[in-house]
């Protein structure tokens, strides 16, 4: 093999390393450029808070306020008991929803009921 012939076979992997890595910073900027564009939409989306609720004031100075359900993003400020009332409040609603679903759903096909299921009033 002729001495030039070494010349060109790294002339020819340094070329293509160069342009390995041409297409490799392409493709990066590309990818970038679409990451700081959807970042920019969504930050101009979730920029503003939301307007917190205000409790309302109670009747007399001695009665508590009465709990009311939190909007949405406002558990952050809000006092740690009436959020864990609101969650098992809602765990409750959530259970004894289920649990109606269950009765119809076994009155419906003819299936005997669990004594849990029964509601005794």
């Amino acid at each position: 093999m002729p001495w030039w012939s070494w010349i060109v076979i790294w002339i020819a992997l340094v070329a293509l390393s160069l342009l390995f890595f041409v297409v490799l910073g392409v493709r990066l900027y590309r990818k970038f450029m679409t990451t700081v564009k959807e970042l920019g939409e969504a930050g101009d989306r979730f920029g503003h808070l939301p307007s917190a609720t205000p409790v309302p004031a109670p009747a007399e100075p001695g009665t508590p306020a009465t709990p009311t359900a939190l909007a949405s993003g406002s558990a952050v400020y809000a006092p740690p008991a009436r959020v864990r009332h609101d969650y098992e409040a809602a765990k409750a609603a959530r259970r004894e929803a289920r649990r109606l679903r269950r009765v119809q759903r076994k009155a419906d096909r003819g299936q005997p009921q669990r004594l849990h299921d029964i509601e005794f009033s």
